[in-house]
């Protein structure tokens, strides 16, 4: 039965200039992605990208492991990229929310203290709570119900390619959009958003069936968050949540 895949990006810049550039190890965590299904002899698929630079990035490092670069490098002319896979503005949405973190060198700052990462969640939550919930949306370029749509434009696009052709396609994509596909087909409040996205680890994967038994659902989820060429190396540090 063919699946749709969503893979959240490898390790982020995060906390640097450019957050939308992989690390060195968000590079590793996308080659072992590939190896890992290229040991499994998972057939190949049809791939589709977010644009952002960090989806096309892992990809490219994924599908070199998982098919041979040369292979890859042909396949690559037939990747989609669809922007409606794009995360959401993470930097606006902290920035109305605490203005003084228009300079990333605040968001440093706070890191940097102890407990650092915690106090940046519970700034971040308290952000994605005020984008979620208040009545401020006019302030957002993208307001939550407008990214909520977008999100399931993407993911019933995706659904129909699977079913027609009965190809599995692998996305390539972040943790809002994992989550909130997560959030449509739970029916979870939107407020517990975090609640998952936060848990969200690099190159997990996330396997969707598209020809559920309930008719009312575009898709069901059959695995979630799965990081199984990440464990097999026994190393906690390539366990990332950035």
């Amino acid at each position: 039965m063919a699946q749709l895949i969503l893979v959240r990006h490898g390790q982020a810049s995060f906390g640097s200039q450019h957050y939308d550039q992989l690390s060195e190890r968000g590079y590793l965590q996308a080659q072992l992605l590939g190896q890992w299904w290229q040991q499994c002899q998972r057939p190949a698929a049809a791939i589709v990208t977010g644009s952002m630079q960090r989806h096309h990035q892992t990809a490219e490092h994924c599908a070199a492991a998982w098919s041979g670069s040369a292979h890859a490098a042909h396949l690559a002319s037939e990747w989609q990229t669809d922007s409606d896979w794009n995360e959401f503005n993470h930097h606006e949405i902290l920035v109305r929310y605490m203005p003084a973190l228009e300079d990333p060198a605040q968001s440093r700052a706070i890191l940097a203290q102890p407990d650092g990462m915690r106090n940046f969640q519970g700034i971040f939550s308290a952000a994605m709570a005020r984008w979620i919930a208040a009545p401020e949306q006019h302030d957002y370029t993208e307001s939550w119900p407008a990214f909520r749509h977008r999100v399931q434009r993407a993911l019933l696009k995706q659904v129909q390619q699977v079913n027609q052709s009965g190809q599995d396609v692998v996305v390539f994509t972040s943790a809002g959009v994992i989550t909130t596909v997560a959030q449509l087909l739970l029916e979870f409040p939107p407020l517990h958003f975090m609640r998952l996205s936060w848990s969200m680890v690099n190159t997990g994967v996330t396997c969707l069936n598209t020809a559920p038994s309930d008719p009312s659902l575009p898709a069901v989820i059959t695995s979630l968050n799965q990081v199984p060429h990440l464990e097999l190396k026994n190393q906690p540090d390539l366990i990332t949540f950035v």
